[in-house]
């Protein structure tokens, strides 16, 4: 029989220790031991209690039986057929928790073509976050939503066409347009998503941890300068090097917005938020430091003042070149994309922040023994403190929902 994982030798435990803020300092944990996948392992540490999920748990500093997993993109696109095509696929362990006559998200978007219907449309967007964690358990529940949902609340008019990605209607080119845009309430212009986040809690309780998530304000400017998804960024750099009044300007105010937006998150029962600064990586590390960070910063503080126990997850694909900028930001996780050797970011990163990460994407289209080989890599090189395991982006579209559900059984059943 198989096992969860191979004999591990951990990093050093100097370089995994936290800060305070995190939570106390953690003694070193004894080395990885295997399990047979499936078997259930006497749980001598924190497995998600009454009163906090394992992920939030492993985030803070806790000692943890393992390390939490989800992953991002879940629920959407990859799920294709529901619970028939998991019982074909012999997932019956999972499929036993899966509501037999629940639609697949395939079949959702038949009924609802658009992305926004989805989106914005409270049953839908419980039915389509739970639909992973009805059929793989995972630790995180991520609210099914997009960086770009608040954009219509500030006054600039968005849709996400299908092919084509999102399309900005009016692009903000001009200070008079920057002027137009105001500030988000989230309460007036997104109430189902204070609704949905609300139901999930009531769903999941502390099974898992709920996961809300924002753009961070320069990824957003980008889109909105650009008119949408851009492969060469001339637009909002020309923005920030001509007229970097301007941008300033707008980046403020998506800063104020954002921040507001993950309280509200918060208050309606985020348990974790992630900030997705998706093409931060398009500036240079000097430029970074100034169209980037100092907003990044602002929200994490702003969001610490009123929600300190509040754990903030950044990530920013392509980041190898700032990895050690991101720390600076104030955020209480660092998400690695698979560019990223786990081992040296860890070491790049300090000693007091956790990792989320990195198995490549790619990976889930290998063989399961290729993929239990990559899930081994990770663990070992992230150690046993502060790691939530992660894929280093969202899932491919195509990926086999077998070997998903390969990936959440053998991550379970790894055990420090």
């Amino acid at each position: 029989m198989a096992t969860a994982c191979p004999p591990l030798s951990l990093p050093s435990t100097s370089l995994l220790r936290r800060s305070t803020r995190a939570g106390p300092s953690r003694r070193p944990l004894p080395t990885v031991r295997c399990s047979v996948v499936g078997e259930a392992v006497a749980e001598a540490a924190v497995a998600g209690t009454a009163d906090e999920p394992l992920l939030v748990s492993a985030i803070r500093g806790k000692k943890v039986e393992r390390p939490p997993v989800w992953l991002m993109r879940q629920a959407g696109r990859y799920m294709k057929a529901g619970y028939e095509k998991c019982r074909l696929v012999k997932l019956e362990q999972y499929c036993q928790n899966f509501v037999q006559n629940a639609e697949s998200y395939q079949n959702l978007c038949e009924r609802y073509p658009l992305f926004r219907e989805r989106s914005e449309n409270v049953d839908l967007v419980v039915e389509i976050s739970l639909q992973p964690w009805k059929v793989f358990k995972p630790d995180g529940v991520i609210l099914f939503s997009d960086i770009l949902t608040p954009l219509p609340g500030m006054n600039i008019p968005f849709d996400i066409v299908k092919g084509k990605g999102p399309v900005i209607y009016d692009p903000l080119r001009t200070a008079a347009a920057v002027n137009e845009v105001r500030e988000f309430v989230p309460g007036e212009w997104v109430p189902y998503v204070g609704q949905a986040l609300n139901i999930l809690r009531q769903e999941v309780k502390n099974e898992a941890a709920v996961l809300g998530f924002v753009g961070a304000p320069f990824t957003l400017a980008s889109y909105c300068v650009e008119g949408g998804s851009s492969k060469n960024f001339s637009k909002i750099k020309k923005m920030a090097f001509a007229e970097p009044e301007i941008l300033h300007t707008l980046l403020q105010k998506f800063t104020t917005s954002m921040a507001n937006y993950i309280k509200y998150q918060a208050d309606n029962g985020a348990q974790a938020v992630q900030i997705f600064d998706s093409w931060a990586t398009e500036l240079s590390p000097v430029d970074f430091e100034e169209f980037s960070l100092p907003y990044l910063k602002q929200i994490v503080d702003s969001v610490k003042e009123t929600h300190p126990d509040l754990p903030l997850i950044l990530y920013a694909s392509g980041s190898g070149g700032l990895l050690e900028r991101l720390p600076l930001t104030g955020v209480d996780v660092v998400s690695l994309d698979w560019t990223v050797d786990m081992a040296e970011g860890r070491k790049r990163l300090g000693s007091n922040i956790a990792v989320q990460g990195n198995v490549d994407p790619g990976v889930l289209f290998g063989s399961k023994e290729f993929i239990t080989k990559r899930i081994h890599d990770t663990v070992q090189k992230a150690g046993n403190e502060g790691h939530v395991l992660n894929l280093g982006h969202g899932i491919k579209v195509g990926t086999p929902e077998e070997n998903v559900a390969h990936f959440f059984e053998v991550a379970k059943a790894i055990r420090y």
